[in-house]
């Protein structure tokens, strides 16, 4: 690579990082249109507490079924804007209970509606009794099997409808109730209101069924949409609401962010010290590196929470990892003869190696662990996942390209 090509290469990097800072600042213009996302344990929230009605369950079934709840009520809290909800399950004798945290939400009113909204549904049989009178008999045929719903329109009426498809085993379970069920009516309940109760005239494969009622079209509509964000695999009801403060979170944000500038700056005095003026080229990178990394949890507006600081502050110290690596191969370069330049270039190319699998086994390791945990390790997971990526760069690109521009000297 030319040095007119490097030097203009660093112009860039400087002038992206300098924009990067100013992004970042959480006391400028910007911050209004785009402030920072904070989880619950930094700036409060609130806390529910929901019981689950598993009487109509098999008990084989509970796992799954409360598992199912979790996922749901996720999907339909992420819906309507609240920042990285927690979503964790709890047995209380023979109670299961789901205790939902929202942050940054102090009227929670809304998101408790939208909630317990989500619909329960589920199909009962039909028997005749005394005076004319029907019994209903639940089934296991629930919205747990829901895969995915449609509004349509009645051809004769132009009625509103909603028509859903279940997915293999719910199709099993329609299937064999509608053939058991052949010559009498099949009730479709939702949130235990009886809203149809069609006549099954022969056995229904392909586990498709047709939801119609005396609802408007925006009912429909809210219906399908509620359906399509995930069906109550059982019911829940609110046992237990309160507003988390923010005091203790505030507290621990700046212990955490005091933390990291001492660690940072511990770091970089480091680095002067043993590696003298390579420690420059890189404490300019590691800054580089931070505001850098910080822009892009602030761009794509990633809640930060206290395990994504600390994931945070660690990526700092794995950044320097890969600049250790390069100056010390660079050292044994120039023993062997080579001049500065060169030497560097070599230090460069030998070190990527062990950079490449140290960073890949780390990003290994963070996938894993944002998939396979709870949301409040996943603020860890993918606050170190996008950290090792981005201090990938900085120690290749950012500090590379500074030597490649100030080193001329060969004795440094």
């Amino acid at each position: 690579m030319s040095k007119k090509y490097s030097v203009i290469l660093l112009v860039v990097i400087i002038l992206f990082a300098l924009t990067a800072g100013f992004f970042v600042y959480p006391q400028n213009k910007i911050s209004r249109f785009r402030p920072w996302k904070l989880g619950l344990d930094l700036v409060g929230g609130s806390h529910l507490i929901y019981e689950v009605d598993m009487s109509q369950i098999n008990k084989g079934d509970k796992e799954s079924v409360i598992n199912g709840l979790k996922e749901v009520i996720e999907k339909r809290v992420n819906l309507f804007g609240v920042s990285e909800p927690r979503v964790t399950a709890s047995k209380v004798g023979e109670s299961y209970r789901l205790i939902v945290e929202l942050a940054g939400i102090k009227d929670v009113s809304e998101a408790v509606k939208e909630i317990g909204s989500t619909p329960f549904l589920d199909f009962r049989e039909t028997q005749t009794i005394s005076d004319g009178k029907i019994q209903f008999t639940p089934t296991n045929l629930t919205g747990r099997y829901v895969e995915g719903a449609q509004i349509d329109f009645n051809n004769t009426t132009g009625a509103a409808q909603v028509n859903i498809q279940f997915n293999s085993e719910g199709a099993k379970i329609f299937e064999d109730l509608t053939e058991k069920n052949v010559g009498k009516p099949l009730a479709i309940f939702l949130d235990n209101e009886l809203i149809e109760m069609p006549m099954v005239r022969e056995k229904i494969s392909g586990g498709r069924a047709q939801i119609t009622g005396k609802f408007t079209v925006d009912e429909a509509k809210k219906i399908v949409e509620r359906f399509n964000a995930g069906a109550l695999p059982a019911p829940i009801n609110l046992v237990s609401q309160q507003t988390i403060g923010a005091s203790l979170g505030s507290e621990s944000l700046k212990k955490a962010v005091k933390a990291g500038v001492y660690g940072t700056l511990s770091v970089m005095i480091f680095m002067l010290f043993y590696y003298r003026r390579f420690g420059i080229f890189a404490s300019l990178a590691l800054v580089i590196y931070i505001a850098l990394t910080l822009m892009v949890f602030k761009g794509l507006a990633i809640t930060m929470t206290l395990s994504g600081i600390a994931g945070f502050i660690l990526s700092i110290g794995m950044a320097v990892d890969a600049n250790i690596l390069i100056f010390e191969r660079t050292k044994e370069e120039v023993k062997k003869g080579l001049s500065r330049l060169s030497a560097i270039e070599e230090g460069f190319k030998r070190a990527w190696l062990s950079i490449r699998d140290s960073n890949i086994s780390t990003i290994i390791t963070s996938i894993i662990l944002y998939y396979f945990t709870t949301s409040f390790v996943k603020g860890f997971a993918l606050a170190l996942l996008i950290g090792v990526l981005i201090s990938m760069f900085s120690a290749i690109t950012v500090t590379r390209t500074m030597l490649r521009v100030f080193v001329k000297n060969p004795k440094l």
